[in-house]
């Protein structure tokens, strides 16, 4: 099976570390902008693996560029770990060399202040009741370009999106006969020691955490100010932390996928240092997508603070303790009330022992290769674009055990109020 994967950053590396271990994939080629970093990369793999590993340098951001490789390497599916603002051009370049498409995170515009989007955007604003940049209408409109083309397009394997909604598949074939209610609950217990510094790109990280938090309630969206809800929980493996209500991706397609769902809350644990540069940052302008006049140049403030802070892809070696991301869910099994809870831990030196990378890098990188996996091996299929709970969780669940990433159900969970 022939794979290119897009992207040579913390998630891809445990991505193709872990395809390079999966016999399915006997062909990977690893592709990005900076091809010294992907060469690297397969010269560190290639000693241990059976697969044929080879690399290129590809802009994602052009057309031209994706479908010249693609025509040329002929994958069979193609695994985006790139930027989410490339994410259209990516599903673009598959339709139009016949390969099927993953990737770990929904669309997001780079540029917020074009009038084209901007449009569009705030007619859904008004139509859905929520104002993140990211959301998966602008995939979605696929559907019907993937089923002709019959090819399959899956969005969101990741750990949240992904393996949060796999849970969520489980949990409602073995568990429920309706799910009512979905907390999820992503707590990074792990110390990197900077002062600050974010555990994915930066760019999209702090942009999604300055915004505005929303949930899912009887059938519609409430919006609350960012940081507004605020709960503490004692996480397994980890302890007392203080999560924040954010708005995320899987809330939009688990209320469309999920019947009888009533609410659905995304939390994040973050620390007040954490939160006092965030502020401090946003309150200066540092956070900002608009280009400003620099001394002569055009800079955007947030790509300038991206160059600033420490690269997330080298914050394996220092970052010590763990993470617990899972999801709490509450409804109703043969006319009686249930609640359980289904969750991984993972240990950030474990993590960077097998990888090179932290557990926030493993913990998307491992669903990213399995939900590829499901797609190459024709174990999920169909035409057209799906989100990952819309299959059988079952093959899912069970490799997550096998690749570095157990479960655990806890059938007496505390539950948030």
């Amino acid at each position: 099976m022939r794979l290119l994967v897009i992207g040579c950053g913390g998630v891809a590396t445990v991505a193709i570390h872990k395809c390079c271990q999966n016999p399915l994939f006997t062909e990977i080629c690893i592709a990005s902008r900076t091809k010294s970093k992907c060469d690297a990369l397969a010269e560190k793999l290639a000693p241990s693996t059976k697969a044929v590993i080879t690399t290129a340098k590809v802009d994602a951001d052009s057309f031209e560029s994706l479908t010249e490789l693609m025509n040329s390497y002929k994958p069979h599916t193609v695994l985006n770990v790139a930027l989410p603002y490339q994410d259209l051009t990516i599903m673009d370049a598959c339709l139009a060399c016949g390969a099927n498409y993953v990737d770990t995170a929904n669309y997001e515009a780079e540029d917020t202040d074009d009038p084209e989007w901007r449009a569009i955007y705030e007619k859904r604003c008004k139509e859905k009741g929520f104002t993140a940049y990211f959301d998966y209408s602008w995939q979605w409109a696929y559907q019907d370009k993937f089923k002709e083309a019959g090819l399959t397009a899956l969005l969101g394997t990741g750990f949240d999106p992904g393996v949060t909604s796999v849970f969520t598949a489980y949990a409602l074939k073995h568990y429920f006969d309706e799910i009512h209610y979905i907390d999820i609950l992503d707590c990074n217990g792990g110390d990197h020691g900077y002062p600050f510094a974010t555990n994915f790109n930066p760019e999209i990280n702090l942009r999604e955490v300055s915004a505005n938090g929303s949930y899912w309630e009887d059938g519609h969206w409430v919006e609350t100010e960012p940081m507004e809800i605020k709960r503490e929980y004692n996480f397994a493996g980890v302890g007392m932390k203080d999560m924040y209500l954010l708005h995320h991706e899987e809330i939009e397609s688990l209320a469309k996928n999920i019947p009888n769902v009533k609410r659905i809350r995304f939390f994040m644990t973050f620390g007040q240092s954490y939160l006092t540069h965030m502020n401090c940052l946003q309150n200066v302008g540092m956070l900002s997508t608009v280009p400003i006049e620099f001394e002569g140049h055009q800079i955007v403030p947030i790509k300038f603070l991206k160059a600033l802070l420490p690269d997330p892809a080298s914050l394996g070696p220092r970052t010590v303790g763990k993470t617990n991301i899972g999801c709490i869910f509450r409804g109703i099994k043969d006319g009686k009330e249930r609640n359980i809870y289904i969750y991984n831990v993972c240990d950030h030196q474990e993590c960077y022992k097998e990888t090179g990378a932290q557990a926030v890098s493993y913990t998307t990188g491992v669903p990213a290769m399995i939900g590829t996996a499901m797609v190459a091996s024709g174990t999920w299929k169909g035409a057209g674009v799906f989100n990952v709970e819309e299959f059988d969780p079952d093959p899912y669940m069970e490799a997550l055990n096998k690749d570095g990433l157990p479960w655990v159900v806890d059938e007496a969970p505390v539950l948030v109020d």
